[in-house]
This record gives structure tokens, C-alpha cells and sequence, in this order.
């Protein structure tokens, strides 16, 4: 039965996030990859400019009109071809910071500072939020073992959390959303249930959420759906509604800006996969074959159970799963993850491109959190526990190697583009990994830190 969450436990969520906001800032650096750059210096240009408009940026460098993420919108103006929700997000983030004096958003790097504040503190909130949602079934301990888990053990820390695109928005969304699901109390023998009032407030934050996921990232509209259903089965009618309304009133400004730049609801996604063909040697948009299915659990370049094999401890909820009710979240958010896991696994760009890891399942893993509870309440005797050690232990590891070095082992370009040559991804004699282990650290670590001026300079 789930129970109320005492001062004592925002505060460790609060230290949490906090602590995860240090370790995803200490390679001083931002992460990006060649489609988020366009995000970022959308965030900087609504703080400087109010403006989510491009041109300044484009009318610097011009060379990034060659980039697809810089897109020339019906309106004549250059936009970023990717959501404006996570700059946005970010911009709300960094303008204390901007208005304070903290961060000159003038500077040469402000850009890239912003991607890693905003993205860092999105990340380690969603975590901050996910010790929340186990301590309502876990102890504290375990409840903080499984938050480690999730945001040190997975690309949250590689990826999501070193640079702004959209997956750091999405995850933090999802995480509300699990988050409230998990906080609906069903009348019982011991218990009438939560008030009116309380249901709608946690439709409300659902919805917040949802709106957050699916305006990041419409890819995820169908573990989206999933989640509202379920605020509706297990909240009520008035809870439904509540996170429906709030996350169709966030989702539907993005379709309208999108039809207004792009013509169409999608933006420039129809753009950007026109391109596949070209850029990533394949044809469509998806494909029902193994390679994908296989690849995102096994690939040795590219498979969650290779780069955050602790992961895989939802295994031991499968029991769990299958006696559930559909008053629980178990059985909907095990529906989401694999409904998004279909999707993203017959994606013919499976693989997320130039990457460290699955990044596709970075947003499977939120939906996995209610799964991940109960697996850490079977975890016992000897043998179960000392193998969930090894693989956090593994997964730690996997994923602080590419905090500090990716992209500086060349994988995804050396000696061939992984883009058109897929059979790299299958390569166990050339793992991601081992090169990040024999490169050494990226020379671009701390490249955010303030140079310290001598007094004879």
C-alpha cells in the first residue's frame, strides 16, 4: 500500500538531484551531437532576443544552413527543425541565472553552457523525482540504490544530461507523469482513497507531464496515450480529464507553430526523414526486421544490456507484472515501455545515429520505474543481489567513460560512418566501449570552466 511522503524524503530527493547535477557537470563540458546545436542556440536567442528565430545565429556562421537542424521556415526566418518546447524549458531554466548576472548570455560560450546547466538540472530532477516514486513502495536505501541506478547506471548521465536537444525535456515529463500515476491511492479496506481535490491535482501534474514528453518528443506519443489512459483507469474520470486537457492544452501551441513554420503538425520531421536515404543508408521510416528489435537489447555498440545491463534487473518483476490489476501502474507502464520499445526498435535508423549507447531507450526508462520497484523488492538471497551489484557496478562505469570521453574514441566515424555501414553496430572486435577505454580522456573536459588569469597576464 502506498504511503505518504514525509519532509524527510524531499530532502533526500532534493540532495539527490543535487548531487546528480555536480556528477553530470563534472567533465566541464557540453556533449553535443551534429542535431542539437540548433536547440541551444534557440535557448540563448529567446533569452537575448525573445525570439526563437535563428537568423541571427544562421547570419553569423553560415555555415549552418548546410546543417538539416537549421531549417528555413514558411515564415522566411531560420528555426531549429526540432521542438521549441526543451528551449523553451531551458530559457525558463537559465533566466534567473541570466537576469542574476550569474551567466553572461552574451559570451562566446553561453550556448553551450546553457545546454549543459539546462539539460544537467532536467535530468537530475527527473531523478530527484524517480527516489520519490520507488520511496512510496521501497525503503530509503533501496529507494536510493534504485535512483543511482537509473541516473548513473544509464546514458542519463552519457547523454540526456550533456547537451539539450529533446530527450532530457522528455524524460524529465515522463518522470512526472510515472511519478503521478504512482501517487493515485485506490479506495481499500483500510483506506477510502484520495480526495477529489488530490486526484485532480495529480491528473494535473500527469498531465504536465504528458505535454512535456509529447511536446519534446512525439515519438512518444503512444506510451503517452498509454499514460493518460491509465490517470483515467486509476484516477477517475475527473483525474483523466485533468491530464488530458493539460496535456493536449501544452501539445496543441506546438502542432499550431509547427503548421505555421513547416506545414505540418510534425515540423520538419517529414524533411529530416527525406534525408535517410542520404545520410543514413537506408530507405522509409520503418521496417518490422530483427535488426532493430535485436539490436537496441543486444547490439554490442548499441544495446542497453551491453552499456546498462542493470537494466535488465526488471526482469525479476515479470511475476509481479502478470498478477498485477489494472488499478496498478505496473501492468500500464509495462504496456508504455513496450509499445515505445516497438516503435523505436522498427525505426530504420534504430541505432539514434552518431551516439554512445541506445539513446532510443533513454526514454523507455522512465516507464520502467514501476517495474524496477518491484524487482528491487524480489532482490534477495545471495546470488540475485551480488549479480544487480556487478551490472550497477558495470553500468556506472560504461556510462562515466562517456561522460569524459565520448566523442573523442572516433567510434561512429573511424574507420568507417556506423550511418552507412550498419554492420559496425554487430562488430564484438570493435566495441564503443574499448575504444573509450584505451582513448583517454576527451581533451574538450572542462572547456566550460572560467580560464583563471594569472596577475603577470
Amino acid at each position: 500500500m502506498s504511503r505518504d511522503l514525509v519532509f524527510a524524503d524531499y530532502a533526500m530527493a532534493t540532495l539527490i538531484a543535487l548531487v546528480l547535477f555536480v556528477v553530470y557537470n563534472a567533465n566541464g563540458r557540453e556533449i553535443p551531437t551534429y542535431d542539437s546545436q540548433p536547440t541551444k542556440f534557440a535557448a540563448r536567442e529567446l533569452l537575448l532576443r525573445g525570439t526563437l528565430s535563428l537568423n541571427y545565429v544562421v547570419g553569423g556562421t553560415p555555415q549552418f544552413i548546410e546543417r538539416a537542424g537549421f531549417q528555413l521556415a514558411r515564415d522566411g526566418r531560420y528555426r531549429s527543425a526540432y521542438s521549441p518546447v526543451p528551449a523553451v524549458a531551458a530559457a525558463t531554466i537559465i533566466w534567473p541565472f541570466s537576469t542574476a548576472g550569474l551567466i553572461d548570455i552574451r559570451e562566446s560560450r553561453a550556448p553551450n553552457l546553457i545546454a549543459a546547466l539546462a539539460s544537467s538540472m532536467m535530468v537530475a530532477l527527473a531523478v530527484g523525482l524517480t527516489y520519490l516514486t520507488a520511496r512510496r513502495r521501497l525503503s530509503s536505501g533501496r529507494a536510493v540504490m534504485l535512483a543511482a541506478a537509473l541516473g548513473l547506471g544509464t546514458g542519463l548521465w552519457s547523454t540526456a544530461s550533456q547537451t539539450l536537444w529533446q530527450h532530457e525535456t522528455a524524460i524529465l515529463g515522463l518522470s512526472m507523469a510515472v511519478f503521478g500515476l504512482c501517487a493515485i491511492r485506490r479506495p481499500q479496506t483500510q483506506s477510502p482513497g484520495d480526495p477529489m481535490w488530490r486526484r485532480v491535482a495529480l491528473g494535473l501534474l500527469i498531465g504536465v507531464g504528458l505535454g512535456l514528453a509529447i511536446g519534446s518528443r512525439q515519438q512518444l506519443a503512444p506510451s503517452a496515450a498509454v499514460l493518460a489512459v491509465a490517470a483515467l483507469a486509476m484516477g477517475g474520470w475527473r483525474c483523466g480529464l485533468a491530464a488530458s486537457s493539460v496535456a493536449v492544452a501544452l501539445v496543441v501551441p506546438v502542432w499550431l507553430a509547427n503548421l505555421r513554420w513547416f506545414g505540418s503538425v510534425l515540423g520538419a520531421a517529414p524533411m529530416l526523414e527525406a534525408l535517410h536515404d542520404t545520410v543514413h543508408a537506408t530507405s522509409g521510416t520503418f521496417s518490422l526486421s530483427s535488426g532493430g528489435f535485436l539490436g537496441l537489447i543486444f547490439s554490442p555498440n548499441r544495446g542497453l544490456v551491453v552499456f546498462s545491463p542493470v537494466v535488465a534487473v526488471v526482469v525479476v518483476a515479470l511475476p509481479g507484472i502478470l498478477r498485477a490489476t489494472w488499478s496498478s501502474p505496473l501492468p500500464w507502464c509495462a504496456v508504455a515501455a513496450m509499445l515505445q520499445f516497438v516503435l523505436y526498435a522498427s525505426y530504420v535508423v534504430w541505432w539514434g545515429g552518431h551516439t554512445y549507447g541506445p539513446r532510443y531507450m533513454l526514454d523507455v526508462l522512465p516507464l520502467l520505474i514501476p517495474l524496477a520497484i518491484v524487482a528491487m523488492k524480489r532482490i534477495q538471497g545471495r546470488a540475485l543481489p551480488l549479480l544487480a551489484t556487478a551490472s550497477l557496478v558495470w553500468s556506472v562505469g560504461v556510462a562515466g567513460l562517456g561522460a569524459f570521453v565520448y566523442p573523442h574514441e572516433r567510434w561512429n566515424t573511424d574507420p568507417a560512418d556506423v550511418d552507412r555501414n550498419h554492420e559496425r553496430l554487430w562488430d564484438w572486435s570493435d566495441m564503443q566501449i574499448r575504444r573509450c577505454l584505451t582513448a583517454g580522456a576527451s581533451p574538450q573536459n572542462y572547456s566550460l570552466v572560467p580560464v583563471i588569469v594569472d596577475e603577470e597576464r
